[in-house]
């Protein structure tokens, strides 16, 4: 998208506390990507290079992506998979599929199988341990399709076991709440899109006051709004770190650039440390 404005590729660092982690797993360093929207539009070949350049700088111990590779046709996840073949990581690339890599009946099916043919390990509801069974890596079926049922999967850890968990949409840390998760993964929001200094997303106090109107104003919500009222409900979550009663939830802002644009914004990929609480 050319002719909105992106912004240079942030590298983000945080340092994330895990309670019950093993000594053996303390400085343990995660990257995350996400939300790429790789379709010729929203991501320049040059943004895509500096992120795999920056992640391998990283010189991480896993490599985490939480969704979005495409936008709707799933055709170009081909050659994106060209591009990240070339990431690299102690213990491997471990993925879950947002909503827009489910847009058609077909999509989830190529996606999976294009990530699969790179190494790339894609989680629908499943449990991997890639850090040993001390730290389990949890990625759960995308929120918007009808699997997502987290309540299975985190039935068969112990609650003493500290995990990490992939879910596309921030939203789902809500539901979540009922479980352990020492440290949620999302994307999704692309950080809000349009930010301000200080404050955050624009469009969470935008939303505050739609909700002041009178009901004949409020009709006019949607033409206002867009899709972007429809992304989330929790737009306080759109970026950067939240505690969410007792877990935590970390929300990348993306490396595509979606409508309207990004403004104080920018791509990004988080370099994330993990330490003994």
């Amino acid at each position: 998208m050319h002719w909105l404005f992106t912004g240079r590729l942030r590298v983000d660092k945080i340092t994330v506390k895990i309670a019950d982690l093993p000594q053996s797993l303390h400085s343990t360093k995660l990257v995350q990507l996400t939300d790429f929207h790789y379709d010729g539009l929203r991501i320049s070949e040059e943004l895509l290079a500096q992120a795999i350049e920056a992640t391998n700088e990283a010189e991480p111990d896993i490599i985490l992506l939480t969704g979005d590779y495409v936008t709707d046709d799933p055709t170009p996840i081909h050659q994106l998979a060209l591009r990240l073949k070339h990431l690299q990581s102690r213990c491997g690339i471990y993925a879950v599929l947002g909503n827009h890599d489910i847009h058609y009946k077909h999509s989830k099916t190529e996606i999976t199988s294009a990530l699969t043919s790179i190494g790339i390990n894609v989680l629908w509801n499943e449990i991997a341990y890639p850090l040993g069974e001390q730290l389990p890596i949890i990625g759960l079926a995308e929120y918007w399709s009808r699997e997502f049922n987290p309540e299975p999967i985190m039935k068969q850890l112990n609650s003493h076991t500290p995990r990490i968990v992939l879910s596309h949409n921030p939203d789902t840390a809500k539901i979540l709440e009922k479980w352990r998760v020492d440290l949620q993964l999302s994307g999704h929001t692309h950080g809000g899109h349009i930010v301000i200094p200080g404050l955050g997303p624009a469009i969470f106090y935008y939303q505050k006051l739609l909700k002041k109107l009178p009901n004949k104003l409020k009709s006019w919500e949607p033409l206002l709004l867009g899709d972007c009222g429809k992304v989330v409900r929790y737009w306080e979550w759109a970026k950067g770190f939240h505690q969410v009663s007792q877990n935590q939830l970390y929300v990348n802002r993306g490396l595509g650039t979606y409508r309207p644009g990004r403004l104080f914004c920018p791509p990004e990929v988080t370099v994330i440390t993990l330490i003994s609480q």
